[in-house]
């Protein structure tokens, strides 16, 4: 939520008023007071307030009935009451009713600044979640398929959806998993709650374990405020942890402990927290291999793969390149606001039998950039990035239009060993030789395979450059 949280104060102490006032003030929000029910019944008719900070006992109308009242115009409105010390259990009686939380007056405002904080941030998720909601319905196309594979592939996906399983996603990058994670999170029972998503690999070692489970204020230097984490708000929705082979083993186990007791303690903290979350990870490495090399937990991997979820590469299903090609095309000009009127013949030809090692990922961006060079709403040939990859007598040959750069594999002894094997082989060469011709700016290499910049440290970690 970007806008300050709009708070309306009700007590029949005016003092107390003008104290909150201040003090909530001085955090930053927009404050409004009055001093009854019914007066805040009327403020609240055109006043748009995000939450109603109210004293429980008041003349006329108590918090209670003020409760009931807001809970049956405002349905999103919340409230959070405030008691003396004698009426705790009217308080927990409200929070049955709705109530957000309660507050005791008189105790140090910190605890009513962090309940507010709390508020505040998950608001902010659940109107992000909302946006995302909406956005997974203009992205179902990835999961259309003329590809009878990919269509048994979703069956099975809808099928495990429903259930409360923990789901491995597996493929290579750029293939959809976090697309394949949203849309198991929209089919499961839990999609009205929160879809929460972090990228394992994107986060430093270091500040992935509070970025996970929180941390308390002070827990470590720089930690100026208590910060809720990932785990805490996925509960009762979803977490998707993307590239989970990424992360170290001491996380690992951690990680596997909150899986198991289904509790957590934030950083900082000897308070465990009780968490309810369905868990879908992802990844683009084979963890079978990370088990044997020791740089993953195996019986996290179990945990983690109740069932497995194995994306094809976007090479294995062209059938469905044509409807991908025309949607991105569409989006594209939609978004740059340009018009193509025409695609020359070889560019239709090249992204059509180019073998896209980045995937949907990497179909997007190339269209994105043809819209981008088009003149007077054409898309040439000469647009297209200057490589190309072509089959020659038996030849793997990838080679560089601009530049005299080629592989050539028919003097290496590749006997006995697998084409993927070989592939991977030609392409560790090729990204070698890139990085040696641009001098180890990794930015243009990037440019020149038409992948992004986190795409090629996932290759140079796979192939040890």
């Amino acid at each position: 939520m970007s806008k300050q949280l709009k708070i309306l104060i009700v007590d029949d102490e005016q003092d107390y008023c003008d104290v909150m006032s201040m003090i909530l003030s001085g955090e930053g929000y927009i404050v409004d007071s009055c001093n009854n029910g019914q007066e805040a019944l009327k403020k609240l008719e055109t006043g748009n307030f995000d939450l109603v900070l109210t004293d429980l006992m008041m003349p006329k109308m108590d918090g209670n009935q003020l409760l009931t009242e807001i809970k049956s115009l405002y349905k999103d409105m919340e409230v959070i009451m405030m008691t003396a010390y004698g009426t705790i259990e009217k308080a927990v009686a409200a929070m049955k009713q709705g109530a957000y939380t309660y507050v005791t007056k008189g105790e140090n405002p910190e605890q009513l600044l962090a309940e507010i904080k709390r508020l505040k941030d998950v608001k902010a998720l659940k109107a992000e979640n909302q946006r995302l909601r909406q956005k997974l319905n203009t992205t179902d196309y990835l999961l259309e398929s003329k590809n009878s594979d990919f269509q048994n592939l979703i069956e099975i996906t809808q099928k495990a959806a429903d259930s409360s399983a923990n789901i491995l996603i597996l493929g290579e990058s750029g293939v959809g998993k976090e697309v394949f994670a949203r849309f198991i999170h929209k089919c499961s029972q839990r999609n009205e709650n929160n879809f929460v998503d972090i990228n394992c690999h994107a986060i430093p070692e270091t500040v992935l374990e509070s970025e996970l489970f929180g941390h308390e204020k002070g827990a470590f230097t720089g930690a100026t405020n208590k910060r809720i984490g990932r785990f805490e708000d996925a509960n009762n929705g979803t977490l998707f942890l993307d590239e989970i082979g990424d992360i170290q083993l001491s996380t690992q186990a951690k990680l596997l402990k909150v899986i198991e007791n289904k509790k957590l303690y934030p950083v900082g903290s000897n308070t465990p927290i009780e968490v309810d979350f369905r868990l879908l990870t992802a990844t683009n490495k084979n963890l079978q291999h990370e088990i044997e090399l020791e740089n993953f937990r195996e019986d996290l991997f179990y945990r983690l793969s109740t069932i497995t979820i194995e994306i094809p590469p976007l090479r294995n299903r062209k059938e469905d390149l044509p409807n991908l090609i025309d949607y991105f095309l569409e989006k594209s000009q939609a978004d740059m606001k340009k018009v193509i009127r025409k695609v020359e013949t070889g560019v239709k030809n090249f992204l059509m039998e180019y073998s896209y090692p980045g995937n949907v990922r990497e179909l997007k961006n190339l269209i994105e950039r043809l819209v981008v060079l088009s003149d007077d709403g054409i898309i040439k040939e000469n647009h297209l990035p200057n490589y190309s990859v072509e089959n020659h007598n038996s030849k793997n040959i990838i080679k560089k239009s601009s530049s005299a750069i080629s592989i050539e594999n028919d003097d290496k002894n590749y006997e006995n060993l697998t084409l993927k094997e070989v592939r991977k082989d030609v392409e560790a060469q090729y990204i070698q030789k890139i990085i040696t011709q641009e001098k180890g700016n990794m930015n243009k290499v990037a440019e020149i395979l038409g992948i992004t910049r986190r795409q090629l440290t996932n290759k140079l970690t796979e192939f040890n450059l």
